[in-house]
């Protein structure tokens, strides 16, 4: 008794291609470029931002990350560090160090 073994095996082979270009994508949308990483930011809805390294010497920015510890610790729910402001105030705060 045969059950078209056949076309289970390329349906198969059809669907992890799909799937390996999914992470693919998945991956290259997440990948941070070299002295950069990212941070969430938001009330309601966060968003995320690449920010250079070079933001963690500046005060201003440092208050943002003592925000960020008071509010959450080490636990982050975004699975990245979230920076508890308005996104409004970050990009001000932000577009101050560029």
């Amino acid at each position: 008794m045969a059950f078209g073994l056949t076309g289970f095996v390329q349906g198969k082979k059809a669907l992890r291609r799909s799937l390996s270009g999914i992470k693919e994508a998945t991956l290259k949308s997440s990948s941070i470029p070299k002295g950069y990483f990212a941070v969430y930011v938001g009330e309601d809805e966060k968003k995320r931002h690449v920010v250079p390294l070079s933001y963690l010497n500046e005060p201003s920015f440092q208050d943002l990350l003592s925000m960020a510890e008071e509010e959450f610790g080490y636990d982050h729910p975004m699975g990245g560090l979230t920076i508890p402001c308005t996104e409004d105030i970050f990009i001000d705060i932000t577009s101050q160090l560029n």
